[in-house]
């Protein structure tokens, strides 16, 4: 199968429907982005079925059989074949030579992770950070989202207390007292990611920050000493 000259939208792979793949094709389907589901199971693939036209049982992942499942045309493709390492990787190269833009490969080992990265493919752990995003969330009850960036920034989210209530975000002034950069507020269950001066917090809002994790934790601090 030929790749198309022009496509008005982007097509993304899953390859290898475990949990972790399953959950990735059908949530990027729910946000009403075209999938193509490939795995060997086929009751996996009736069941990815109900969510995309594209969904196709392969016994094995090579070039050719890949290419006729329409892979040339994807332009991300995450694979999520972690368990079998040999197959993750042969998969990884083979979805490579086909010519997709963006893939994305599920590791399970540091050792497999540094393979995949040596061919193209940016590599995520999800088992290790989601381990990492608990372990966030566990060490401060205050803390209820938790994303690591790095060894030294973070993403948290914060709930707030009377101390603020009231307070504009000018007032508030964590990126100068805190170097701290406010990315979004919840209020009544309602997201704000466009965040002025004047935007005023209360004390039962969630506030997501980014910064360095150590001066999370002092504005943390200050909120809830």
């Amino acid at each position: 199968m030929q790749k198309k000259e022009k496509k008005d939208r982007q097509l993304y792979a899953v390859i290898g429907l475990g949990r972790f793949g399953f959950a990735v094709a059908e949530e990027l389907a729910r946000k009403g982005k075209d999938v193509l589901a490939i795995d060997r199971e086929r009751d996996i693939i009736n069941r990815a079925a109900e969510f995309t036209d594209n969904a196709f049982v392969l016994d094995a992942l090579s070039v050719e059989n890949l290419d006729q499942a329409g892979l040339a045309d994807a332009d991300v493709a995450v694979i999520g074949i972690g368990s079998k390492i040999d197959v993750s990787i042969l998969t990884t190269l083979n979805v490579m030579k086909l010519g997709v833009k963006r893939v994305i490969a599920k590791a399970t080992s540091r050792e497999q992770g540094e393979v995949l990265e040596r061919l193209g493919a940016e590599v995520i752990y999800p088992e290790h950070d989601m381990a990492i995003r608990l372990a966030g969330r566990l060490a401060s009850p205050f803390i209820l989202d938790y994303i690591s960036l790095s060894d030294t920034v973070d993403i948290m989210e914060l709930s707030l207390t009377p101390k603020v209530d009231g307070k504009t975000v000018l007032e508030l002034n964590v990126r100068k007292t805190y170097g701290l950069n406010i990315i979004a507020i919840r209020h009544d269950g309602e997201m704000n990611t466009s965040i002025l001066p004047t935007t005023t917090v209360r004390e039962k809002d969630t506030i997501a920050v980014i910064g360095k994790t150590e001066d999370i934790r002092r504005f943390e601090t200050y909120l809830h000493s």
